[in-house]
């Protein structure tokens, strides 16, 4: 019986359903009613060789406890890179704060440093850095631009658990790191995040800002602020997960070796990069065609529709969503990198349930595509199979 293929998900084993019975069974009263948060904070902070952690219920609110902490608000104005998902960005507004869009980096798919100083201002307040699809950035050249500038750098890791860069885990850089934990991501609560901080007063800060902006352990109120408490049981499935993060990491890296592999003998494709002094976590095999093979995204997803196979698109430049009052011509020429890029990629399927088996029909498929369109030989491995389905997206 064929297995589906699905574009992503996670791997849960016995030994995470162990640790979530412990707490659906024990972690409700005193001390043990938030014993898996901080069990799992203090561990996740202390690996990527920070201070201070706070999980959340997800990403998103991370990123905003984040800007609320830093007291970003309106008037002020925060740099997002063009391509990422819309989570990186939307805590801008809810700030009221004016967001500024920046062009990537036509290698890692990040933030650009050359293009990064002519966007910053005298309102400017920080430059959100995302490690797409577990790519690292220009680390050393965006930290100095925010030093010698006076803004914050803020590393939005969602996608980057297990990426190094000189050494250094995703997650170390910039006045603070947020991580995602959805379903579809390397960890996962199912849905939940984490912020990460050295600096103990904006620690403190956003912990309150977190429950209510009372103090702990009271319920005298001294501000109106949100409600973004992590639930215990969530947070054993993260602290269960976290404790396999070798064997996650290597997965991820293992389906992206994989797709390269058996892609090797198609030329002017782009994977995720790895250069010398990064190691890539790939949370998700991404793929950019050369010009040569003259196809855009939309065109290959449809392809691969037809033939039953998941994908999904490399993200669209921000401003180029109607959330953003796009399309904008004036966003494609501020940032022809992203639009160039963005129309030439997709991502390939990252669920830990993929076998290697799909993955040569997933490649064999692309092939074939590539050949009927331009009419080279890829040397496909023809199989008999039928090709098994899932056409759920999976959001980020």
């Amino acid at each position: 019986m064929n297995k589906e293929i699905y574009m992503a998900g996670p791997w849960v084993t016995e030994f995470e359903e162990k640790i979530v019975l412990d707490a659906l069974r024990n972690g409700w009263y005193g001390k043990n009613a938030y014993a898996y948060v901080e069990k799992f904070e203090a561990e996740f902070a202390a690996y990527h060789d920070r201070q201070f952690a706070l999980m959340t219920p997800n990403c998103t609110t991370a990123i905003h406890l984040l800007l609320a902490g830093l007291g970003i608000t309106e008037g002020d104005e925060v740099i997002v890179p063009e391509c990422t998902w819309i989570a990186s960005a939307a805590p801008i507004t809810y700030q009221r704060a004016k967001t500024v869009f920046v062009d990537i980096d036509p290698v890692n798919w990040c933030v650009d440093p050359l293009k990064l100083e002519d966007k910053i201002t005298d309102k400017t307040k920080a430059v959100i850095v995302v490690d797409l699809y577990g790519n690292m950035p220009d680390m050393d050249a965006l930290q100095e631009i925010c030093d010698r500038r006076g803004i914050y750098l803020i590393e939005d890791a969602a996608e980057s658990l297990g990426s190094m860069y000189k050494g250094k885990r995703a997650g170390k850089f910039g006045v603070g790191s947020v991580f995602s934990f959805h379903r579809t991501k390397t960890i996962t609560t199912g849905e939940g995040g984490m912020l990460l901080l050295d600096n103990k007063e904006l620690y403190e800060r956003c912990k309150f800002l977190r429950d209510h902006g009372r103090a702990p352990g009271t319920y005298f109120n001294t501000e109106v602020t949100f409600k973004y408490m992590p639930s215990n049981l969530l947070a054993s499935l993260g602290y269960a997960q976290f404790l396999r993060i070798d064997e996650l990491v290597e997965k991820k890296r293992w389906i992206w070796k994989k797709f390269m592999e058996h892609l090797s003998d198609v030329p002017d494709l782009h994977f995720n990069p790895e250069p010398a002094h990064v190691l890539n976590g790939v949370w998700c095999t991404a793929l950019v065609f050369g010009k040569s093979h003259g196809v855009t995204k939309q065109y290959m997803m449809d392809e691969f529709t037809k033939m039953g196979l998941p994908s999904r698109p490399f993200f669209y430049p921000l401003t180029f969503l109607p959330a953003f009052n796009g399309p904008c011509e004036e966003g494609r020429k501020n940032s022809p990198v992203a639009y160039d890029i963005s129309e030439r990629g997709i991502n390939l399927p990252c669920a830990f349930s993929v076998t290697e088996q799909q993955i040569e029909t997933i490649s064999n498929a692309m092939k074939s595509i590539l050949e009927k369109r331009k009419g080279h030989d890829f040397g496909i491995q023809h199989s008999t199979q039928k090709i098994p389905t899932d056409n759920a997206s999976a959001p980020y």
